[in-house]
């Protein structure tokens, strides 16, 4: 199969699809890559170690779109790249459908095979393509944040650990997947009390077992997180809904009764967002403010750290993308139900559940595609 790694063009956006190991390991069981000229420069991946894994280097987004059978990378395609994709090409990447009608519009039309690494399963539960980057967002919100809330950056002026004779800050994380673990983790080292908000008690259970009484476990209800948000400093959102646009947890009402100078950063903002005030920013103008309240709802956290995702993102998505390219598309769908959960839209078709019912497609299961 040819296999084409366009440079991502969203909004400081540094990730690279496929990393030169990965390029190796396609080239050696007789794929082709073509690679788009310094796709990955800016985080240190050369051309020159391309072409020593096997790749071919090519000048334009436009050449890998017109050429290769399957198209690999990070973020959704932007508008110009969606008009470029054609019947029956494969397109694996991050797509988060459910708040874009747009990009989903888009992809319907060409006819492509969209599959999208945020709802592929794992034979153990979970979503592997997606947990790597919930890891490395979870971890960076709470440094984002801590940062905001320095008054220079539009927070009340805050040190989330406090100092002697003075009370540390209040993080509030609602969620304790995999996003909110992690940002339990880095909270929990800056020393501020922290209170941890979901609604699967064995969850909780396992958080307290671990971190005793260092933080606050708390079971989520609406109640509950209106107490929790109004005595927050810093609130973290990472719920997440497999495929669908993220709940409105938070609401404006809410946001308004908030400290003045508080800081939420939204991880769920790819879906959509959790917070009723929410909607998506970029890293060259990362917040804005609602009742007093910075909001922090950049929509690639993980690029600010691109280097370091993108290697995490490709220990997980290589082996999906070598199975596609030894296969084809209908016979690695056929023969794994999970990489099969990762088909969005195919051939003019809304093929995940999800989506379709949030944007009003009819949804066709992706089995009837298969045959």
């Amino acid at each position: 199969m040819l296999i084409g790694v366009p440079k991502e063009i969203k909004n400081h956006e540094y990730r690279v699809g496929l990393t030169p190991p990965s390029v190796h390991e396609l080239v050696a069981r007789g794929h082709q890559v073509i690679v788009q000229k310094n796709a990955g420069g800016e985080i240190g991946l050369l051309d020159e170690q391309y072409v020593a894994a096997g790749a071919t280097i090519v000048d334009s987004a436009a050449e890998i779109f017109a050429r290769a059978e399957m198209i690999v990378k990070v973020k959704e395609p932007q508008p110009g790249e969606c008009a470029m994709l054609r019947e029956g090409q494969i397109l694996y990447t991050y797509l988060h459908l459910a708040p874009d009608p747009e990009q989903t519009a888009a992809l319907v039309k060409s006819k492509a095979v969209c599959i999208a690494y945020e709802t592929i399963t794992g034979a153990g539960g979970g979503l592997p393509l997606l947990a790597p980057m919930s890891e490395v967002a979870g971890r960076m919100a709470i440094q984002a944040g801590a940062a905001h809330l320095e008054k220079s950056k539009g927070g009340m002026g805050l040190l989330l650990g406090g100092v002697p004779g003075v009370a540390p800050g209040q993080i509030v994380i609602i969620g304790a997947g995999v996003v909110g673990t992690n940002a339990l983790q880095m909270a929990v080292g800056t020393g501020a009390r922290v209170t941890v908000l979901d609604k699967n008690i064995e969850r909780l259970r396992q958080l307290d077992l671990v971190y005793g009484n260092r933080i606050a476990t708390v079971y989520s209800t609406g109640h509950a997180i209106g107490e929790a948000v109004l005595a927050a400093d810093l609130v973290i959102g990472g719920v997440l809904v497999p495929g669908a646009a993220a709940p409105k947890l938070v609401t404006r009402a809410m946001i308004a009764q908030m400290k003045k100078g508080a800081v939420v950063v939204d991880v769920a903002i790819d879906q959509g967002g959790c917070f009723e005030t929410s909607h998506a920013t970029t890293h060259a103008d990362p917040t804005y403010v609602v009742d007093g309240v910075v909001h922090y709802c950049v929509a690639n956290m993980p690029g600010a750290v691109a280097r370091t995702s993108t290697f995490a993102l490709n220990n997980a998505t290589i082996g999906h993308a070598l199975a596609l390219a030894n296969k084809g598309w209908r016979r690695a769908l056929l023969d794994d139900v999970h990489l099969r959960q990762g088909l969005n839209v195919c051939l003019g078709q809304v093929t995940y559940e999800a989506v379709a019912q949030t944007l009003g497609y009819d949804y066709v299961p992706a089995d009837s595609l298969l045959a």
